[in-house]
């Protein structure tokens, strides 16, 4: 019994301690998707140049899409225009962190990580999408489609002595109103956005849960080696790992409580989200074995690279991040957050009811796998074949 008190007491502790941060989050995700259309992004990505993937790399940040809901997005990207180098900057910068992650980090770990985690996102993604810029120029141009009039009448050109009326431009439509955007948010990151990440953050939650209470104190520290090894470690385990960025924080948290480095943890929260076996698959198809291998160099060096630094700047500040998300993790939420976390957690409740979570669960399907499969992704038409760039 002293388990479970225990086991219930350490997951609704880290649950209040996001919730404000992950309602606000999902809100700001909802008026990020109001305000810039999706047909913005589309028209922005399609050069094979630098300015694409630099692009492409901040569009993602503050996205909160997770490593399979991206997918889709990104096929459609590619599908309709968007550069190799985009689609694979697209494919890091979005999973890897949101405007959720980025709340849930300021409040489990600290600012120093809530700073560098989006930033090595970013950096990551820009690198690698660079990368395969450089592989997609020196290969071979890809045939573009010829334009072709599917309705030849409708191509023909119409004389200005023409004694046929014309027809009036139909008038603009009417701006939706500022209730009727925000109402809109709402409705989009409580509930689409929601219910695409609630699979995560069960299984995130209710494993961190676990971990804090069966581990020992100090039993990372005492028992993995440090350095190299330890993120080497964390590589072995995030690569294959299906987790969304929000999920993985509350489990780096425990981890770096338990005495993992920061540095270590950072290469987890980057990695995790950004690979797995599903979105390893749709990168070889959709871009390449060539690109694939660049997408996987560029995430682990710029993920080590950025975990030796955070190793290193928490010693030479004077800051040990363990004893800070300890802190936070034993001391009882405040009466704001656990309302917060009671609405997050009715929330939640509700959107498994509404995805059929357990149903899914137990005919053996894992998260994300409701959403489209490799096949069904190859099958979003383009808007415009004329469009598609090497």
């Amino acid at each position: 019994m002293s388990f479970l008190n225990s086991f219930v007491a350490a997951t609704w502790m880290l649950l209040c301690e996001s919730a404000p941060f992950l309602l606000l989050g999902f809100f700001l995700a909802g008026l990020i998707k109001v305000l810039i259309p999706t047909e913005r992004i589309h028209g922005h990505l399609g050069e094979n140049r630098f300015r694409s993937v630099l692009r492409a790399s901040l569009y993602g940040v503050p996205i909160p899409l997770c490593s399979c809901s991206v997918i889709p997005t990104a096929t459609s990207l590619r599908k309709n225009g968007a550069s190799k180098g985009a689609t694979a900057s697209f494919l890091i910068s979005t999973p890897e962190t949101g405007v959720d992650s980025i709340g849930v980090t300021w409040a489990l770990l600290d600012p120093i990580m809530t700073v560098v985690r989006p930033c090595a996102a970013f950096l990551s993604a820009l690198v690698t999408g660079s990368l395969v810029n450089v592989l997609a120029r020196r290969e071979k141009p890809e045939p573009t489609a010829e334009i072709a009039a599917v309705d030849p009448g409708a191509a023909t050109e119409v004389s200005c002595c023409s004694t046929e009326p014309t027809p009036e431009a139909p008038s603009a439509p009417k701006a939706p109103s500022t209730t009727a955007r925000l109402r809109e948010a709402a409705g989009y990151g409580y509930g689409p956005l929601l219910d695409d990440l609630t699979p995560w953050f069960v299984l995130g939650f209710l494993l961190s849960g676990v971990i804090a209470t069966v581990t020992p104190a100090n039993m990372f520290a005492d028992s993995l080696p440090s350095g190299l090894a330890a993120m080497g470690l964390m590589l072995v385990v995030g690569l294959p790992l299906y987790v969304c960025a929000t999920a993985s924080t509350p489990i780096a948290a425990v981890l770096i409580a338990k005495g993992l480095s920061p540095g270590a943890a950072l290469v987890f929260l980057l990695v995790g989200p950004a690979t797995n076996v599903t979105t390893l698959m749709v990168v070889s198809s959709l871009l390449g074995r060539r690109v694939l291998a660049l997408y996987l160099t560029g995430i682990v060096i710029v993920a080590l690279a950025a975990g030796f630094l955070v190793d290193w700047l928490y010693p030479a500040l004077g800051i040990d991040l363990s004893i800070r998300v300890a802190k936070i993790m034993t001391h009882q939420p405040g009466f704001g957050a656990q309302i917060a976390g009671a609405i997050l957690l009715l929330l939640i409740i509700n959107s498994a009811r509404r995805i059929g979570l357990v149903k899914s669960w137990k005919r053996g399907l894992l998260p994300g796998s409701s959403h489209e499969s490799l096949e069904e992704v190859a099958e979003i038409p383009p808007k415009d074949e004329s469009k598609i760039a090497s």
